[in-house]
């Protein structure tokens, strides 16, 4: 069985939306695009690397699929990240797209939550979920993400779309592993665990 993991960047109050530039996703009147960079480091980065030795495969919704198609073919070919996101199976969830054209991307097809069973239950290495907030949510809200990869910066943005957004299934989580670069990043993995526990002091 492969995991669908999930790989997001958030701020430390929950904002995933347009870690990677101004134009990246100005949805909603969003003024804060581009917030990562200026609060990563190189033990980020080599994170960040680690999330993908075991994945073969990415699931991208439209919005992420799109920035991706546009950014990585033709990335610095020195930049150690741009082989790895180029030549990555992609399978992407689209109402709209009749087509993709990024080398290794597959559309989707039918209803989302059937496909990504089907893909969990093929053979193959695991799946990372990159960006892609509204697929995410629909993925959790289904049952479907086996791990939580985040790096959590030191940073207050206050707007923004939100990996845990109102609604969110109420789930307990076992953290895998839990570190703190030097530029104060948390860098966490976690798996759910059941339903959460409730008691008082």
């Amino acid at each position: 069985m492969r995991k669908i993991i999930i790989c997001t960047f958030l701020t430390l109050d929950g904002v995933m939306q347009a870690p990677g530039g101004p134009d990246e996703d100005a949805e909603s009147g969003f003024e804060h695009g581009g917030w990562q960079k200026p609060v990563a480091d190189d033990e980020v980065g080599t994170a960040i690397a680690g999330w993908y030795e075991h994945s073969d495969a990415m699931l991208l919704g439209r919005k992420t699929y799109e920035i991706f198609a546009s950014y990585w073919p033709t990335a610095d070919p020195d930049n150690p990240f741009t082989n790895r996101m180029n030549s990555m199976h992609k399978y992407v969830a689209s109402r709209t797209l009749t087509s993709v054209e990024w080398q290794n991307s597959t559309l989707l097809e039918g209803d989302i939550v059937d496909a990504v069973g089907k893909l969990k239950a093929s053979d193959g290495g695991n799946i990372n979920v990159v960006g892609s907030g509204d697929l995410a949510q629909t993925l959790m809200r289904h049952g479907l993400v086996d791990e939580y990869r985040l790096t959590i910066h030191p940073v207050i943005i206050g707007t923004g779309k939100r990996l845990f957004a109102d609604g969110a299934i109420p789930t307990a989580l076992e953290p895998v592993s839990v570190s703190t670069t030097k530029g104060g990043t948390i860098v966490g993995v976690y798996r759910p665990n059941g339903k959460p526990r409730y008691d008082s002091y």
